[in-house]
């Protein structure tokens, strides 16, 4: 009791002192003066930042994509109290830096000087790999910077994997900078080799020979070995193998002329054979197979997989192209980071070596040798293409992407001899600076006959490129389309061919197989699959599906094709949204499609097309069978292949074929 009773009297002396101290300072103080606050200055610490520039005036870094300037803060006083600025040493200049600053002035900068190089081999989210000094980790607080053309931020998403156009800064064992210095071209793609018939990225065993004598290297960076076989000899290499002292081997044949054969991989040509070099990454899932090979050299072997080598040389020369841009900008950003490869060589990227080389595909690649295809911007160009069209395309908002309505050169376009020629004519005429010999109306009542913007060569009104400007617009109209698909149209470049028109009829709906599909979509994204409830749609879970009364196209994109797809039941309205989910959703797994030449094609998950119109049929109120009006083979963006060889028939040069489909491009070699 005495303790608390002493405790309690302190208190009440330290509330009296405090009180008295109060007092005091309101007698030495007047109301016109405040009370002074001990100043606590303000410190930030900027982490890898990149210094831009040093001068008289200050400090000006390049911060999450923002140019900053700071002035020079005070780091000390001299005998008379003045201020004496921070002096920074002249190396800090084109670093990678922390930045000290106190209330927004420089007191410090620590610049990251210890940098290496290397061929990058991999990377993921903890770190990379780089040649000759293995796997690094990443510093949480890395920042990547891209240093040539214009200053902007990058990632190591952003990294040319097989080169060394990078440095990296490394402080305590991580990478802290990462500083992309150069662009070169590039030669060399690497490709991921699928398990055998594509089943997987992984092989348990690979089995590889060569038809030249060849060496295997492997072990660490500071120890490497290299051990010679002849030609024709078999190597099985498991996870488990000697070779893999460390977790990467090369194979390399001898000559450059080689190929290294995959014993025990088939393909429709039989056992592959590569040209350039082979890795064999081991990894907790299995052996990724990485071959590396001159990207001219990856288009012998692709051309003649993604398009017939008898169909005409201006159309290979165009898929060429095609191919090597598309292939190009997977190697600026790389497919595989976590493997160090570019792409694959399935239907994922492009098919590779699936079909043996062809002299006609491999003269293509050799004609074109360097071109790429670039937007008006400079950007490379999205290469997007598809097999056959129904005598129109469409645009990339068929995927549904945020980048999509960027894309503007890949627009909606009658697949016409007509259109084509129209538009070449008005583009010369543009170019020469003279007037067209005629303008050409538009016919309105055309657009019942399959040719909704059929022009004629009647004198005044709109111009050629006019009259066909809105013709993918016009068929988002559900009774312009209806007449356009269920017409075939002769002027069509691909008229004649089987999948120009097809029909599907499913019998007997099977309402258990759509919902187990509509569950399936709505997995694979739940934006894409919407349920109607309290007056609007909704991303909502489907744990059954009523008798269908009622199945419909709601919405069509640019071109016609299938946009919004609408379920109605007694209790539900469920919307189907993207031509992809809409032909996985009506695709019964049983029907076959019927092509306009009469012969029938197995059609086991996904309809030909989303350019189609459907009819339901009723029974009692409620749907239980539908057919389908449709046409086309693919996605409808971009070069339609059997197009370019039709357009390619009748004269137009690779570059005329292409300029057509993806608007207001050019091709550029990348080599010179």
């Amino acid at each position: 009791m005495q303790l608390k009773a002493f405790i309690c009297l302190l208190g009440i002396l330290l509330l009296i002192i405090l009180l008295l101290g109060k007092l005091l300072l309101m007698l030495f103080y007047t109301d016109d003066e405040d009370i002074p606050i001990p100043h606590i200055p303000v410190v930030q610490i900027f982490t890898n930042v990149w210094v831009m520039e040093m001068d008289e005036e200050g400090l000006t870094i390049f911060r999450d994509g923002q140019r900053e300037k700071y002035p020079w803060g005070a780091a000390g006083a001299d005998e008379e109290g003045n201020a004496i600025l921070y002096q920074p040493d002249a190396s800090a200049r084109e670093q990678v830096a922390d930045v000290k600053l106190s209330d927004g002035s420089v007191i410090g900068i620590s610049p990251k000087l210890n940098k290496i190089n290397g061929k990058i081999l991999s990377a993921d989210a903890g770190g990379l790999e780089i040649e000759g000094y293995g796997r690094l980790p990443l510093s949480s607080d890395y920042k990547g910077y891209r240093l040539y053309d214009s200053l902007e931020m990058c990632t190591v998403w952003d990294l040319r994997f097989g080169y060394n156009f990078t440095d990296f800064c490394v402080e305590n064992g991580e990478i802290c900078g990462v500083l992309m210095v150069k662009e070169e071209a590039m030669e060399y793609i690497r490709v991921l080799i699928s398990a055998s018939d594509y089943e997987g990225n992984f092989h348990e065993q690979p089995v590889v020979s060569c038809d030249v004598d060849y060496t295997v290297i492997y072990g660490s960076y500071d120890n490497q070995k290299q051990e010679r076989h002849p030609a024709g000899e078999e190597l099985a290499i498991d996870d488990s193998s000697s070779y893999f002292e460390t977790d990467r081997i090369r194979i390399v044949p001898d000559v450059l002329t080689g190929k290294i054969a995959l014993k025990n991989c088939s393909r429709s040509q039989g056992i592959p054979a590569y040209r350039g070099q082979m890795e064999l990454l081991k990894t907790e899932d299995g052996i990724v197979v990485i071959n590396e090979v001159l990207l001219e050299e990856y288009l012998y072997s692709v051309v003649p997989s993604e398009m017939p080598s008898r169909y005409p040389s201006e159309a290979l020369k165009a898929q060429a192209i095609c191919a090597r841009t598309y292939a190009y900008g997977h190697m600026e950003h790389a497919g595989y980071p976590q493997y160090g490869a570019h792409v694959d060589d399935s239907t994922t990227y492009q098919v590779y070596n699936n079909i043996l080389e062809q002299e006609s595909t491999t003269t293509a690649a050799k004609d074109t040798y360097g071109q790429l295809l670039y937007t008006g911007a400079g950007s490379l160009a999205g290469t997007y293409y598809y097999s056959t069209s129904c005598g129109v395309g469409s645009d990339a908002n068929v995927w549904k992407t945020e980048a999509a309505p960027m894309l503007t050169y890949l627009r909606a376009k009658s697949l016409s001899k007509t259109a084509m020629e129209s538009e070449i004519t008005q583009t010369a005429d543009i170019r020469d600076q003279t007037v067209p010999a005629g303008n050409i109306q538009g016919n309105e009542g055309s657009s019942g006959t399959g040719n909704a913007s059929q022009g004629n060569s009647e004198s005044g009104g709109d111009s050629a490129v006019d009259v066909w400007a809105d013709f993918g617009e016009k068929l988002r109209d559900e009774k312009i389309f209806e007449a356009f698909i269920s017409t075939v149209n002769e002027d069509d470049f691909e008229a004649g061919e089987g999948w120009y028109r097809w029909s599907y009829e499913v019998e007997e709906l099977d309402s258990e197989h759509m919902l187990s599909l509509l569950q399936k979509r709505y997995a694979a994204n739940k934006k894409l699959v919407l349920t109607w409830k309290d007056d609007e749609y909704v991303s909502e879970e489907i744990h059954h599906l009523d008798d269908i009364t009622d199945i419909y196209i709601d919405s069509r994109g640019s071109g016609g094709v299938a946009d919004e797809l609408v379920i109605e039941t007694e209790s539900q309205k469920i919307k189907v949204i993207s031509e992809h989910n809409i032909r996985y959703v009506l695709n019964d797994g049983k029907a076959p499609v019927i092509r306009q030449d009469g012969s029938k094609a197995a059609c086991p998950t996904l309809l030909p097309s989303g350019f189609f119109i459907i009819k339901a049929g009723k029974e009692q109120e409620n749907v239980v069978r539908y057919a389908l009006i449709g046409g086309g083979f693919g996605h409808g963006v971009g070069m339609s292949q059997n197009g370019a060889m039709a357009m390619a028939k009748a004269g137009y040069s690779a570059e005329e074929i292409l300029l057509y489909f993806y608007e207001n491009c050019i091709i550029e070699n990348i080599y010179e």
